[in-house]
C-alpha cells in the first residue's frame, strides 16, 4: 500500500473482498488470491477488474497487483501477471489490458514493462477517485493489446 493513500482497515479488507467476489460473479474474471507455492501463505493479490471510474480510457480491464511487501523483489508479480495476461487474452479473450500506478512506482512500472505493456505520456491522468492536488493523484497510463501479447506469449 506504499502509494496508495491510506492502508485499509480489516472492515474495508473485507469490503474488497465482497467486491472481488461480486467482480468474479458478474464478469467472469477478478482479482486472484496469490499464495507461495512452498507454504500456501496468502501474500496479496493479482488479476483483472474493471476500474469503477470513469477516465479518457474507460471502459476497460485493468490488470494489477498488490503483494505484501515483504515478497517483493522477487519476481512474484511479474510472475502472476503474466499468467494473468496470457487467462485474458487466451481464455476471457479480451482485446486489450491496462495498467495505472503513480509515476514514482518504479517496481510496478518494472511490472508492466516486463509484461511489453507500453507507456504513453499522453495518456497520463490525473485520478479521479483522489482529490485535485493530492500526491498521489498524478498516474501513468500503460496499455497492452492482445494481437501484441499473444505475439510473445508462447502457446
Amino acid at each position: 500500500m506504499e502509494f496508495f493513500p491510506n492502508p485499509l482497515t480489516a472492515e474495508e479488507s473485507s469490503r474488497l473482498i465482497d467486491r472481488a467476489e461480486a467482480h468474479f460473479g458478474q464478469h467472469g474474471f477478478g482479482p486472484w488470491a496469490v499464495e507461495l507455492k512452498d507454504t500456501g501463505a496468502f501474500i496479496g493479490y493479482i488479476g483483472l477488474v474493471i476500474p469503477g471510474f470513469e477516465a479518457a480510457f474507460t471502459p476497460c480491464v485493468e490488470i494489477g497487483w498488490r503483494l505484501a511487501s515483504s515478497h517483493w523483489g522477487r519476481g512474484l508479480a511479474t510472475e502472476g501477471a503474466r499468467a494473468v495476461v496470457d487467462h485474458a487474452f487466451r481464455v476471457v479473450r479480451l482485446p486489450a489490458l491496462v495498467s495505472f500506478t503513480v509515476p514514482a512506482n518504479l517496481r510496478s512500472r518494472r511490472v508492466m514493462e516486463k509484461l511489453a505493456m507500453t507507456h504513453d505520456p499522453a495518456e497520463d491522468f490525473d485520478h479521479p477517485n483522489l482529490p485535485i492536488g493530492h500526491p498521489l493523484s498524478p498516474h501513468v497510463l500503460y496499455r497492452l493489446a492482445a494481437r501484441d501479447a499473444l505475439a510473445n506469449i508462447p502457446e
